[in-house]
């Protein structure tokens, strides 16, 4: 081999970049080399000088204890979507038994209160329709399905003041949930369900389920409306 071919350490530094691709093409050094695991030393912030076993151990019980946490988040939320769906079994059972228009908004507005524990629920009909009742919104909030509804038919997230009093005759909603209302074609208006917490209907929710409630509501409603 002539004095070409060699190449010495100042034409070809050792970096951190070539010894980690080295590591990568070479799986076996540490086999080859065993007396390394344990005479290699690294830095630790909490615990000052550890070696590399101790360094993949203290690695493996931190991954141990994240997959740990995430399968505590996911069991938490299998357990409150499958509450939630019992509570909203339960009340579609309630809907149906209904005999009348009063009956019906009254298990809507109790729902809301006692089994969903949030602060208020509020109906909005057009024009084509209309009824007494307290969770009846009487002022025209058909600006409202224009600046919310017009392209969903949910709104997840907070109001302004105005639309706030217009729905529920206070400012005081932390966050709502507008659902819009229709059935074979008729445009009925929408339901309003308002939180006091402003975080709690966001506009990443999942709509299955209440893409079931509000079939039903619908029809159920407009049988009610129209019969």
């Amino acid at each position: 081999m002539n004095e070409q071919n060699l190449v010495s350490s100042d034409e070809l530094p050792l970096t951190d970049e070539l010894v980690a691709r080295f590591l990568e093409d070479n799986p076996e050094f540490f086999n080859r080399n065993p007396e390394l695991v344990n005479a290699l030393r690294l830095q630790d912030n909490q615990r000052g000088t550890v070696s590399l076993v101790e360094r993949q151990q203290q690695q493996l019980r931190q991954k141990v204890h994240t997959l740990e946490e995430e399968i505590t988040h996911l069991m938490s939320v299998a357990n409150h979507n499958e509450n939630l769906f019992r509570l909203y079994s339960d009340l579609y059972l309630q809907l149906i038994d209904c005999v009348d228009l009063d009956q019906l908004l009254d298990v809507l507005k109790r729902a809301t209160l006692e089994l969903l524990s949030l602060s208020n629920l509020r109906l909005w009909l057009t024009p084509e329709f209309s009824t007494e009742h307290p969770s009846i919104t009487v002022d025209d909030c058909s600006d409202v399905v224009s600046a919310r509804l017009s392209k969903e038919d949910y709104y997840f997230g907070r109001l302004q003041q105005k639309e706030q009093q217009l729905i529920f005759n206070t400012t005081d909603a932390g966050s709502v949930v507008l659902i819009r209302l229709t059935h074979q074609a008729h445009e009925l208006g929408f339901i309003a369900i308002s939180s006091n917490d402003a975080d709690h209907f966001d506009p990443r929710m999942d709509t299955l389920l209440l893409s079931q409630f509000k079939k039903l509501v619908s029809k159920l409603l407009y049988q009610q409306l129209a019969g």
